[in-house]
């Protein structure tokens, strides 16, 4: 009993737990997921973005790059609607359930929050159905303090903000409507839905109401009259009312439009002739429409739809007419809604647009309209992370200003199709201080291309794009253009956006990727066991690239590859400024690769498949050797990620092996009850166990059963590492490189790399020096080799800049290996175990992700610890010290469920992580309390600015659900649930489902839906620390 007992908590050590760590969700990057309403506010230049995913629903709100906002409803609905009301600092939404939210911004310490003010839920009257209070339009006034609603019964409702007030004698009935038209009017149906809801651009005292059935009237809410009424013979979708109030345009349901003249008492009940822009062939309705006025006499007609339904139904387009001038945009996803920026005054003569803002299912456009062209406008955030699926991601913190400004540079010289128009969207300041250092997020895609985004703060923007398409010969044709159509072509289509979602070729997915960030060499790896070495260059240049053939299998007997085909180089390639690749390492089978190590001051590379993993040396372009991990029951390793292929009876043997280790452990384990609780207690124990009752009891470590060598994917190549260390003996230390492998297996190999004078003209010579077999077999997800010191060794390069202490060669080393089980430090060269950590998690808990992290303090400013950050299959982050391997702290992080969640997963080297929460949308959390990367902004309103800030509403505030800053989250708290993603990353989807069923025994519970955006604050404090 007393080998669970240890001290209690020392009160320094907890002080400065303190002031190290701290957990925090900060930011979401990226687009987001399943947007379903657009809103947005001409005073404050505000946009604000609804989504349908999931159950928690957001509203976030964007102006100028950084400033940001966040709220989120208590309902799990849907956003249907979004509107700003006039020059305020507030908005309304409606949801899919018939609620209206109001929101506000608020400047609370500074900075200003979005907080749900009011709620309120239009009832019907006793014995009207549930649909005759179904809102479909809402109108908020410009008094600013009524609220219009449009409904399925075609009544029109009123409400008083702020308070949500219904004022039914306000309300403008279909009956009331019906009574005041002419007798001629009367006997057609005229009467259905609200399609449309508009006010006078002139006079607050008149709306205008679209009904379903096509009848438009003028309503007078001074004497409750009917204005003007026109009736069309099509099926009304939406009206656009000119600014200066005397024309009405109409779209319909059969592709037309409308234009019905406003002018004194004059009725005009048949329209100026109607115009189908892209008939006389049948048309899919036009569902939304603006008539734009500009200084040069000529309008600009904007509409969603109307295409010829036979040959381009399937198109999702905004067209835009001008003059002898028309373009339909059409869009690779469905288009939610749209928008046009224009001048903001009401009382100015002309609407002259100069942008055209475009919310997609899966992107966010905007067109330049003062440029001949029209072309778009490059977003400085709700960036499309997705355009192509992520596969991977690798994070480099503390870019050098030179690597930084050549990245920056060839990226500008990629977006020259590109508008010069500053973002049209800037309402608000952004009083963030300037990011401390300079971050780059890459991401590697399923088209074979990888993304250099600038992750340096609150904004996640592209900075360069390389694809390594062109070093392959692919079924794609180089010269064909989707962007490209002949002049003669009707209508005229023009594709718009970057989000495209089809990949010419599966192997050429990105799926490792390491950037040396001193040198400029760029590692690549994909799914067909292709490993591309690149170099930043700044000129174009064409060569064709060196090819390296490695052999894995090396020949062996009985071995066959039952997957994909490799990929065949090109010839001579022209390359753009930037990446441009030098070398191409070709596995032998073409496997995933599925690990890779860089080490640029040696000029190495080293890569892992699931066979085993080589060594080339990308300076004389030349193999050093490779080594064949695979075991004789590993079959399964040569069916390759896009094999239909697979044994039964191997599957079934594995399946009942699995069952009965369940059934034996099962047998064995201790019923339900306390950790320290036992069956059958003699009456010292309880006596003891009464006495200690108020005492701290160690964890108990769940036992490690031992696996079986017979394991499919035990060869898998799990990490590499390059290390200079002591190997042969303790007096010389040597470079080395470390593999380990899915079968707890760790190699060692000394290198010898012959001096700068002579490292072309000798081999760089290889030898398996040591070989480490794990006991419990389980996978070995890192490696790290400390210094004298307990340090972890500095990256390559990093010594000779400066940029870190030289590492201690006087004392012994240690090898610390990690695997999902437990952490284990080695003594070098010697390699005898000199202390381990078993995790303590009884339901299971296994290592997915492990990185050293620099963990500075805030309040001492040159006080720092090195230690492991640690992601676990159940969605914890831990942190683990070193070289002593003590828990510091554990906070929940991502949901268990969440496979691809946690797949996904990147640590910094600050104590920062990414994680995607869907296809589209990164979340980015902290485990360090000096770094945090926030949102920190104000928004203030017209008034605002002029006159002090007045107190909204007269004293109580709703607090919106829960902060987004989850503060010092413990173990114990509960994990919200939610469904997972849709995609499998870093590796193919059958090569991740074999692993996870092999490693632990039961396939992960997987309810693939609809993904959720989680944890969205309604105002953040941005802090970027005050570290370096």
């Amino acid at each position: 009993m007393r080998r669970f007992l240890r001290s209690g908590p020392d009160p320094e050590r907890e002080r400065l737990k303190r002031e190290l760590f701290q957990f925090n969700k900060t930011v979401e990057h990226g687009f987001p997921h399943q947007p379903s309403a657009l809103g947005y506010s001409p005073s404050l230049r505000l946009l604000a973005i609804g989504t349908r995913s999931g159950a928690i629903k957001s509203a976030p709100s964007y102006g100028a790059p950084g400033v940001e906002f966040m709220g989120l409803h208590r309902e799990n609905n849907a956003v249907v609607q979004i509107h700003f009301l006039l020059g305020q600092c507030q908005l309304v939404t409606l949801l899919d359930d018939n609620s209206l939210h109001l929101w506000s911004l608020k400047v609370k310490a500074g900075v200003s929050e979005l907080q749900e003010e009011e709620s309120f839920t239009l009832r019907s009257p006793p014995g009207a159905a549930p649909s005759a209070t179904q809102i479909t339009v809402v109108l908020p006034h410009s008094s600013r303090e009524l609220l219009y609603l449009g409904t399925e019964s075609g009544d029109v409702f009123v409400v008083q903000l702020p308070a949500f007030r219904a004022l039914e004698d306000k309300t403008v009935s279909s009956d009331a409507v019906l009574q005041r038209l002419p007798e001629e009017a009367r006997h057609r149906r005229v009467f259905e839905m609200v399609e449309a809801l508009q006010e006078h651009p002139r006079d607050p005292n008149q709306i205008l109401v679209g009904y379903s059935r096509g009848l438009v009237v003028v309503w007078d809410l001074r004497g409750s009259r009917v204005l003007y009424h026109f009736l069309s013979s099509q099926q009304l979708e939406n009206v656009c009312w000119q600014r200066d109030g005397c024309l009405i345009v109409s779209c319909h349901s059969d592709g037309s439009y409308c234009q019905w003249p406003v002018s004194g008492d004059v009725q005009q009940p048949e329209p100026l002739p109607s115009y189908m822009p892209y008939g006389p062939f049948p048309c899919k309705a036009i569902t939304k429409i603006f008539w734009l006025t500009t200084k040069k006499g000529l309008p600009f007609t904007i509409f969603q739809g109307g295409m010829p339904r036979a040959s381009y139904g399937d198109r999702h387009c905004i067209s835009v007419i001008h003059g002898s001038q028309q373009t339909a945009f059409d869009f690779t996803s469905r288009v939610i809604d749209f928008t046009v920026l224009a001048e903001a005054d009401p009382t100015a003569a002309f609407d002259d647009p100069y942008a055209l803002v475009v919310l997609a299912e899966e992107e966010l456009v905007v067109i330049d309209l003062k440029v001949a062209g029209w072309p778009l406008v490059q977003p400085p955030y709700l960036a499309s992370l997705h355009c192509s699926a992520i596969t991977c991601s690798h994070h480099v913190s503390n870019i050098p200003l030179k690597l930084w400004e050549r990245v920056i540079t060839a990226g500008s010289r990629q977006s020259t199709q590109f508008s010069s128009m500053e973002w049209p969207i800037d309402g608000g300041t952004n009083l963030a201080p300037a990011p401390p250092q300079r971050d780059l997020l890459l991401t590697g895609h399923e088209d074979g291309t990888v993304r250099f985004w600038d992750a340096s703060g609150v904004c996640l923007r592209l900075l360069y794009k390389l694809s390594t398409v062109p070093v392959f010969l692919t079924d794609a044709d180089p010269n064909e253009s989707l962007h490209t159509q002949g002049e003669d072509e009707w209508p005229p289509l023009r594709k718009v956006g970057s989000f495209d979602p089809y990949s010419d070729d599966p192997r050429l997915g990105i799926q490792k990727i390491f950037l040396c960030k001193y040198s400029g060499y760029l590692a690549v790896a994909g799914t067909a066991g292709q490993v591309l070495v690149l170099e930043l260059n700044d000129e174009a240049a064409e060569h064709t690239v060196e090819q390296v053939e490695a052999d894995l299998l090396q020949d062996q007997e009985g071995y066959r590859w039952k997957g994909h085909e490799r990929l065949c180089a090109a010839g001579p390639v022209h390359f753009e400024p930037g990446f441009q690749p030098f070398v191409l390492v070709q596995c032998q089978p073409p496997a995933v690769v599925t690990s890779l190590a860089l080490h640029s001051e040696w000029r190495l590379v080293a890569f892992g498949t699931s066979h085993g993993f080589g060594l080339v040396d990308h300076q004389q372009r030349r193999q050093v050797f490779v080594k064949c991990t695979l075991h004789p029951s590993d079959q399964l390793a040569l069916e390759g990620p896009l094999s239909r292929v697979k044994s039964l009876k191997k599957s079934l043997r594995q399946s009942f092996r699995r069952i009965r280790r369940s059934r034996a452990s099962t047998r064995k384990r201790r019923p339900a009850g306390l950790p320290g609780e036992v069956r059958h207690e003699v009456p010292e124990a309880k006596t003891e166990r009464a006495g200690l009752q108020n005492m701290e009891l160690a964890p108990v470590q769940r036992k490690i059963e031992a696996r079986s060598a017979e394991d499919s994917f035990t060869g898998f190549v799990r990490t590499l590492y390059f290390a200079d260390t002591y190997l042969r003996d303790s007096s010389r230390h040597c470079p080395s490189l470390w593999a380990g492998t899915n079968g707890g297996t760790v190699y060692a190999f000394s290198l010898r790399v012959p001096p700068a004078e002579r490292r072309m003209d000798e081999p760089v010579r290889a030898e398996q020096t040591k070989e480490i077999q794990l006991m419990h077999r389980a996978p070995v997800v890192g490696i790290l080799v400390l210094d004298g010191h307990s340090v972890p060794l500095p990256e390559p390069l990093e010594v000779a800049h400066d940029l870190s202490k030289s590492p201690d060669m006087q004392g012994s080393h240690q090898l610390l290996v990690v695997s999902e089980e437990q952490f284990k430090v080695f003594t070098l060269p010697k390699v005898s175990a000199k202390l381990k950590l078993k995790l303590t998690a009884l339901e299971g808990s296994r290592v997915r992700r492990v990185s050293v992290a620099h963990f500075g303090s805030c309040r001492t400013e040159d006080y720092g610890e090195h230690h492991l950050a640690v992601l676990t299959n159940l969605g914890d982050v831990q942190v683990v010290s070193l070289p002593l391997l003590k828990p510091q702290v554990r906070f929940s992080c991502i949901r268990r469920e969440d496979v691809s969640g946690i797949a996904s997963c990147v640590f910094t080297k600050y104590g920062q992580g990414f994680y995607l929460i869907s296809p589209s949308e990164f979340e980015r959390f902290s485990l360090s309390t000096k770094w945090l990367v926030e949102p920190r902004c104000l928004v203030e309103s017209a008034e605002t600015k002029n006159h002090s800030c007045p107190h909204n509403g007269a004293g109580h505030e709703k607090a919106v659900g829960r902060a987004r800053n989850s503060g010092s989250q413990s173990d114990g708290e509960e994990r919200m649930p939610g469904p997972v993603m849709e995609h499998a990353l870093l590796n193919d989807e059958r090569v991740l489902k074999e692993i996870q069923s092999t490693l632990e025994g039961d396939r992960a519970c997987r309810s693939y839906g609809d993904w959720h955006s989680r944890r969205m604050a309604v105002g953040y404090s941005l802090s970027n620390g005050g570290g370096k």
